[in-house]
């Protein structure tokens, strides 16, 4: 299985996740599971709230084809992709985001490599996510 975290803060957040759902379903031409929708505060920055949802689906892909697809989706839906920024500390700095699609799990690989980590380390860092995970 397959677990994407979406989240949005701008706009119809709504609106934001369900676009984000359809584009992903018509890229990967699968169907996918959806846990409830739950609101959450900016972490990390100070912003309005998160509207955040963990879809999982079933496929065989490439971690790097995955990435690409979920990048190109964000870009699609507006997102900018500026580089990381880290606070003097070393700490990564956030923002707002109309949508943000990172990758969970994917099946049973693991990796660390500078630009995806999979499972990611959100998992187990940020309750909600476990949560979500729970009530999908």
């Amino acid at each position: 299985m397959i677990y994407l975290l979406l989240g949005t803060n701008l706009g119809d957040r709504s609106a934001n996740l369900s676009i984000a759902r359809t584009m992903l379903e018509e890229s990967l031409e699968v169907s996918l599971h959806c846990s409830p929708q739950m609101v959450t505060e900016a972490i990390g920055f100070n912003g309005p709230q998160f509207l955040n949802q963990i879809v999982c689906f079933e496929a065989e892909i490439e971690p790097y084809v995955l990435l690409h697809i979920c990048k190109q989706i964000e870009s699609k839906m507006g997102r900018k992709q500026p580089k990381a920024l880290f606070d003097k500390n070393g700490s990564r700095m956030y923002h707002n985001r109309i949508i943000d699609i990172d990758i969970l799990m994917l099946n049973d690989v693991t990796m660390t490599e500078a630009d995806l980590m999979i499972p990611h380390p959100q998992v187990e860092s940020r309750s909600f996510v476990k949560e979500l995970l729970q009530q999908l």
